[in-house]
Formats: C-alpha cells, structure tokens, sequence
C-alpha cells in the first residue's frame, strides 16, 4: 500500500493543475475525477501499479478495454494515509477521523449554507482554482444523527405591534412567527403543531451561482451539496402543507434543473404544475457581461401537495386601453358596448370585470431595481423581491387567513405581503441583517408604512407578530469560533467549550495538545474546533428544557410547554 501512495504522489505532481505552492489539492483531483478527466485518467493509466488498482480490464470485440473505478480513487484520494498534513495528522491523533467518501444521494444532512452558517473560502477563476478549497460545511452521516430533529426550546419571545415590543403569556393560533435559528431545525419543531396546517410555502433560495450568493467555490460537490441541503428541508417543509397547498421555489438556470428533479421525486412528478418564467427585465450591470445571451429570467416552480386537492385562484389583470379601444359597437337595445370578433357579442363591461387571465410567462412585474422612485424602498434590502410578485403567488394559492411559510425569509418580503393581505405567516431566517431584517421591515408594515403593494391594498397599519429565537448551545461556541481572529482567543474559546459544550463522542481531549494546536493555520485551528462539536446540541432540546444547565427561565418554559402541547 505505500508503494502505491509514493507512486500516486509522484504521478500527481506531473500535473500542473494538481498542486500549488508545493502542496497535492485533493480536492482538485477529486474534482477532474468526477469529471472523467482525460489528462487525468491517461496519468493513471500509463503507471502499471495505479492501472491495475483504479482499473478494471475488459474485452470489447478481442479489444482489451480499461473501466476507471471513480469511487475506489475518490475514497483513496481522501483517504486520512494519502499525504497526511499536520492538519489531518492533529485530527486523526484526537480521533476526529477524516471521512473517506464525499457527498452522495443518502441519508446525510446538510445543516447549514456554507456563506451563512460556516466558513467559506475559495474562487472561480483560473488563478483561484489553484488553491486549496476550504469550507466547514455541516454535514452529518446517518450514524451521526441522534435528537437533532426533536423540537428546540424557544426562547427571548415578544410580540411586536405598532406600540412597541410586549411580553407575552402564551402564543396563539392566530399569531403570525419570526423564528430565528437553523431552518432545518425550526421547520422540525413545528413539525408537531403545523403538521398539515400550512397553505403555502414560498421559498428564494440562495442560487448556488458562484457570484454573489456565498457559493464560490470551483468544487464539483457544490450540486450535491446544494441538493441535499435542499432535500432536507424539502421533505420537512411538504409535511406542513395541507392536502390542498401549495410550493413556489424561485430559482435561475443554474440549479432550476436539478431541482425541477428533486421535486419530482420529493412531491411527486403528478404534483408538478408549471414552471413559471419572470421575465425581470434588468439587462444592464455585471449581467451583460457575459459573451453569452444575457439572462433576464428567474424561474419559479410550482408544485401542490396534491394536484386531486389543490385549490387556486385564478389571478387577472386589466385589459389594455389598447384592446378596450376595440369595444366600439353599440347594443341597439341595451345601448352596451360591445366587440363581435368571433361571431358573438362580447360585452365592454363582461370584459372588465373578468379581466385578463394571467399565464405562466410574467413579464409585468418591475423588479425591487427598477422600482421608479426611492419612496417605493422601504430600505436598501440586498437581494429584496417586489412585493407584488409575491402579491400574485399568495393571491393565486391562499385566502385571507391561510398560513404561508418561508423559511428562507432573507429581508422579510413574504411576511410583509402577507401581513398586508390578511395572511397568517411563518418566517424563519438565521441571519442577523440589523436594520436591513425582516423583523425592522415587519415594524414599519404594522405602523402602516405606504411601500410595495399598500396602497393597492389599502393598507393602513395594525396587526402584530411574534419574534423568537431557538435557545443556542454549541452554537454560541460555533459563531465564536467562526469570529475568532487570533490562536490565543481560539484557545480560550476552547478552554470554555471544555466546560459546557457537547463535543463528539470520538474525540479524546486527553490527547488535545494546545502547542501542536497553535502550530496550525488560523482556519484549520477553527475548522478542528467546529468539527469537534456535537451538532445534535447546537440548540437546546425541549425535552431537556427542565434540565438546571440550560437556565432556562419558568415563564420561558411555560411558554414552551404551551406551544408544543403538553
């Protein structure tokens, strides 16, 4: 076997794409293997030990034919013996054993967007791919998973109205939610009490473009990983829908596909109903760069939990003055107005009152950037959508009263139409925006403030909302680490995880030497400290509320206990 890691390291190194400063990129071969990757396969192919181990002979009409075993590469390209750095050798020595297979269709769960919840480093460029990729994704194996999907304790819950923020007793049926956490782990604890309840969801996703959305890394698991990341919370997310709802996911080209796949198989191929074109109209800026078409389109799919029940209402809009202008006959009788273009009469006021149905291609709704005057921005939301295209979806899916669901709220459009709209609402975002976040955006809509769709609604102000957060653990210890700047405060946040974190169960502290510990990089000192955590504890489970560790105060939990029911 170590003829065979000192033969495949000196065949690597012939491959200029394969190293830099010194140093073998596993990742990148991992990537050009996946890829099938000729420069790559010809390497292999021409050393007798690495064709024989990667290779299987075949006969194809008396021609010998070699079969490359991609997954017996990949598994031994990752494997902790393949060129073991003081990275991976202080990993293996405390027991936090290298994964030797990377990420498949399985029963892995993806707890967290890279750009959001863990650190991300990497580029798309020529000169980027030559370093070595670098993120502390959460992912757990099957084996791994333990009671990270019990429901989690609320905690810091007040409901807000146009008066200000108010402590509350018990939260009803009625309130409308901005929880903040893990959305996997928020959409689990609702799990017992919205099982079935909800009408809509409408989720924007990150779009996994490599521009801008925190996903810039040249991985080729970056489709995997987004999938599985969307499966897991997909699967939890159609639980809560009624029989008769419905789920709008926009995208654009990069991952629509692959998703238009998923929803196939998670709801089905008979619940698909169209995929709707928003022709966002925005041709200017970075976009036309591109020696390519330039993309002036999202997509949005739409799927029911049960195309037998689902519910929708048809949505229509004015006619033209130009197609009005056509009405110009007039009934002898009744003195109507009337068009007879098809051999029938067709009546001026019929035609207005029914309006013009809408199709799936909408090319009248002005994106948040081509709003014409700053008096329609509430604030500068990164990423915002106009409010009336989410005006169009909930009209189309729900009733005044309905809940919809989004769990990837961003700057708070979804709760803020549905607000508007009479709508019961489901908000979850992990992020802290400040001053740009869906819960300062949900105060200006109760004071009444006049932005997107108000005054086409009537909106006047009123209503409240209820704002709480999942109760963290080893997550406070996770988002220090990630903010450590230095090996000392590093080791300081490591000296307090000692005494209250949840770490995992192979992992012998005993052999944690904090001299070869300060030896490593900055960001491999992080990532052994945030893979050394437990991630079943980053939130604080409700059925270990009434544990004395947690301090979780006698109102909290009977607030709690309220909310799940017991």
């Amino acid at each position: 076997m170590q003829n065979l890691f000192n033969d495949l390291a000196k065949i690597l190194k012939k491959d200029e794409r394969l190293f830099a400063e010194g140093k073998i990129l596993k990742n990148k071969i991992t990537e050009l293997a996946i890829k099938q990757d000729k420069e790559l396969l010809e390497l292999l192919l021409n050393n007798g030990l690495t064709k024989e181990h990667f290779f299987t002979e075949s006969k194809i009409n008396t021609k010998a034919v070699f079969v490359f075993n991609q997954d017996k590469f990949v598994r031994f390209i990752n494997n902790k013996e393949f060129l073991p750095n003081s990275f991976t050798a202080f990993k293996n020595h405390i027991g936090l054993v290298e994964n030797d297979d990377y990420l498949k269709d399985s029963g892995k769960v993806v707890l967290a967007w890279p750009y959001k919840d863990c650190v991300l480093e990497g580029g798309q460029d020529k000169e980027d791919s030559k370093r070595n990729e670098i993120f502390y994704n959460e992912i757990l194996a099957p084996d791994e998973i333990d009671r990270l999907f019990e429901p989690k304790v609320l905690t810091n819950i007040k409901k807000i109205d146009k008066t200000g923020e108010h402590e509350i007793e018990r939260i009803t049926e009625q309130d409308n939610l901005i929880i903040k956490g893990n959305n996997l782990l928020a959409l689990h604890s609702l799990k017992k009490k919205y099982r079935g309840e909800v009408k809509l969801i409408y989720i924007d996703p990150p779009y996994n473009t490599g521009n801008g959305d925190g996903f810039n890394y040249n991985d080729s698991f970056n489709h995997s990983t987004w999938l599985t990341f969307m499966k897991n919370r997909l699967e939890v997310a159609r639980q809560l829908l009624r029989d008769d709802g419905s789920i709008y996911i926009q995208l654009d080209y990069n991952e629509v596909h692959y998703c238009k796949v998923l929803m196939d198989d998670i709801f089905g191929k008979e619940n698909f109903q169209r995929e709707i074109i928003w022709d966002i109209s925005v041709l200017s800026g970075y976009k036309t760069i591109a020696n390519n078409w330039i993309r002036g389109h999202d997509s949005i799919l739409f799927y029911s939990k049960n195309n037998k029940s689902l519910k929708f209402n048809k949505v229509k809009t004015e006619h033209s003055e130009k197609y009005l202008a056509r009405f110009n006959k007039k009934d002898e009788k009744t003195g109507r107005m009337y068009f007879d273009g098809r051999g029938e009469k067709i009546y001026l006021d019929e035609v207005i009152e029914r309006g013009k149905a809408i199709g799936d291609v909408w090319g009248d709704i002005i994106s948040f950037q081509q709003a014409a005057t700053a008096k329609e921005r509430i604030k500068d939301f990164s990423g915002q959508k106009p409010e009336n295209l989410l005006e169009r979806i909930i009209k189309s899916a729900t009733d005044e009263g309905d809940i919809v669901l989004d769990y990837h709220l961003g700057s708070g459009t979804t709760a803020a139409v549905a607000h508007k709209m009479g709508r019961q609402y489901i908000g979850i975002e992990q992020l802290d925006y400040g001053d740009n976040g869906s819960v300062a955006r949900l105060k200006e809509v109760v004071k009444g403030d006049q932005a997107g769709i108000s005054k086409a609604v009537h909106w006047k102000g009123g209503g409240s909302f209820v704002y709480m957060e999942l109760k963290k653990w080893n997550e406070e210890y996770e988002q220090a680490i990630r903010g450590g700047k230095t090996s000392k405060e590093l080791l300081n946040i490591y000296k307090k995880m000692q005494m209250e974190a949840f770490f995992r169960y192979e992992i012998d502290l005993n052999k944690f030497d904090e001299k070869k510990f300060g030896e490593l990089e900055l960001k491999d000192q992080k990532q052994i400290l945030i893979e050394s955590l437990d991630k079943n504890h980053l939130y604080v489970n409700y059925s270990e509320m009434e544990d004395a560790t947690y301090k979780v105060p006698a109102e909290k939990k009977k607030i709690n206990k309220a909310f799940y029911g017991n």
